[in-house]
């Protein structure tokens, strides 16, 4: 009988292996992965806070920290989605350029010491700066879904659409009906949404009802167990954007959701939100901006689609198109309303009323479209905030939900208040985040030693998402003040130039600060010592939120 001697050594060598041999090999094998992944984190991470977080969670909980690292740690959008994105955006540029349609340009309508921050958006974007529109801010929901249902009845060619959330109930179904019947008598239209922000919409009746009516409805970055292992299934579509008819553009805060019926069992009362709407006959405007973002999305999202927007590309040409013949009648029957009201009452749950003033068109307005979306534009959206907050001579007046900044948009915040800028952050008093709420209170005593105000809303969920700077500036969009939205989501918000536009966003901040209760330095002291602790644990892991 022949015996493999050598086989028969190693099996007797590998028998005689002890609990305490496997043990060692198992801590060697711990330290090594250790290393490699700090040595990861260290020379991918460029942010600071982001870089120390990721290191302490993977000291703190080594097995789940080094899972959770390679499943959600880097910005991985996924390589086929990158290239297709590549390739929409590069079809969408030749089009343009086919079409003579300049989007680059712009920056001699602004004043001086505002062309270079406009520059940051326009490299990453290649979006420029847009006169000649109407605008009209609208402070409520009711205001919101009663002008998109009338811009959606109008509608004569195209309605283009993208949200985080579509939540059918209360007045979402009238926006929905509108959608079928436009659907139904040949306008063409697409609706964007993420796929884990709208969960349950992609297995409701509304959905099924819109694709009957020949609404194509889009999946944005959907999500599976195979998929994770090559992109993060946290990067999220979080733009909010409607284009009719290429030349009426919606942006703001707003999900498609009633707050009447959204998340009201979690004690926090209603959201909050506000949209501006956009009017311009000119061949580029802001609309024709947010249309190519939404198209150029759709067309990101799977071959089938890049494929459609290549035959659509060849075959477009905007000379077929006739512009809208009532748009004058519209923007009449906008000013009919602006007279019929001097002010809508908002009711906030939880809260006495608060009353916003009735806002008016704004004719002419200057304003600039940024989207971001990681490893696409950088941190764009992030860059231009900072630099805006630096040059800011006598105001700064911040309106977020969510407040969960680094140390250096926090820096800003703090130099600003003590060169003498009058920096008032307005948060709500709850959100619905437990640990974004601890993370964003380990912030404010560094911020109330500084002088700026924290104001504290107390009338629901304050979901508006603003900058304003000084007098003749202003950011409005869907961008948090937190990592999440500056660096992983995808999103949009708008620069706004002109002082009048300014003035009404600024006074509808004012608005809101007669519902809130001001946050003293005095009181912040007083909190118990395991409360700072618990807050100032929670802020090492803020860059992650």
């Amino acid at each position: 009988m022949n015996v493999n001697i050598n086989a028969l050594s190693t099996e007797q060598h590998i028998a005689s292996w002890s609990w305490t041999d496997f043990a060692g090999f198992g801590w060697i094998l711990h330290i090594i992965l250790m290393v490699v992944m700090t040595l990861r984190i260290v020379s991918v991470q460029r942010n600071i806070g982001v870089a120390i977080a990721w290191i302490a969670i993977l000291y703190t909980l080594p097995v789940f920290g080094l899972i959770t690292y390679v499943l959600v740690g880097e910005p991985m959008i996924g390589s086929r989605y990158r290239q297709r994105m590549d390739q929409a955006r590069l079809l969408m540029n030749e089009m343009a350029e086919r079409e003579r349609l300049v989007f680059n340009k712009g920056q001699e309508l602004l004043p001086e010491h505002y062309r270079g921050v406009s520059k940051i958006g326009t490299r990453w974007t290649g979006f420029g700066v847009f006169a000649g529109h109407q605008m009209q801010l609208l402070t409520h929901s009711e205001a919101i879904f009663e002008r998109l249902i009338e811009d959606i009845e109008a509608a004569q060619r195209t309605i283009l659409m993208e949200f985080y959330i579509i939540y059918p109930k209360g007045q979402v179904l009238d926006v929905i009906e509108a959608l079928v019947a436009a659907g139904q008598r040949g306008i063409e239209c697409h609706i964007l949404i993420d796929s884990v922000g709208s969960f349950s919409f992609f297995n409701s009746a509304e959905h099924r009802e819109l694709e009957r009516a020949g609404v194509f409805v889009h999946q944005s970055l959907p999500v599976g167990l195979f998929k994770t292992l090559f992109k993060r299934s946290d990067l999220r579509n979080h733009r909010k954007i409607v284009v009719v008819d290429e030349h009426i553009g919606y942006i703001g805060s707003f999900n498609l959701v009633d707050p009447k019926f959204f998340k009201q069992d979690i004690g926090i009362g209603q959201w909050i939100d506000m949209a501006i709407r956009s009017v311009s006959e000119n061949e580029v405007s802001i609309a024709t901006a947010m249309a190519k973002v939404v198209i150029t999305d759709i067309g990101a999202e799977n071959s089938d689609n890049l494929d459609e927007l290549h035959k659509r590309v060849n075959s477009y040409t905007r000379k077929l198109y006739v512009r809208h013949p009532t748009i004058n009648d519209m923007n009449s029957r906008i000013q009919v309303l602006n007279n019929a009201v001097d002010y809508i009452e908002q009711p906030i749950t939880g809260a006495t009323s608060i009353v916003i003033p009735k806002m008016p068109v704004v004719d002419g307005v200057v304003a600039q479209l940024i989207p971001s979306a990681p490893q696409v534009t950088a941190h764009v959206i992030y860059n231009t905030l900072v630099t805006v907050i630096h040059r800011a001579n006598n105001r700064i007046q911040i309106t977020t939900p969510y407040f969960v900044p680094d140390e250096a948009l926090s820096g800003a915040l703090v130099t600003a208040a003590k060169r003498g800028v009058d920096v008032t952050l307005i948060i709500p008093e709850k959100v619905d985040s437990f640990l974004v709420q601890h993370a964003s209170q380990a912030y404010y005593q560094e911020l109330l030693e500084a002088g700026v105000t924290i104001a504290l809303f107390k009338g629901g969920l304050l979901h508006a998402k603003t900058v304003v700077i000084d007098d003749d500036y202003c950011l409005f969009g869907t961008v948090n003040i937190d990592m999440r939205s500056f660096y992983l989501n995808m999103e949009v918000t708008l620069a706004i130039y002109t002082p009048e536009m300014v003035a009404q966003v600024a006074d509808c901040q004012e608005s809101y600060l007669q519902s809130c209760r001001f946050m003293g330095l005095d009181e912040w002291e007083q909190r118990r010592d395991y409360e700072r602790l618990f807050d100032n644990v929670v802020r090492l892991f803020s860059p992650l939120l």
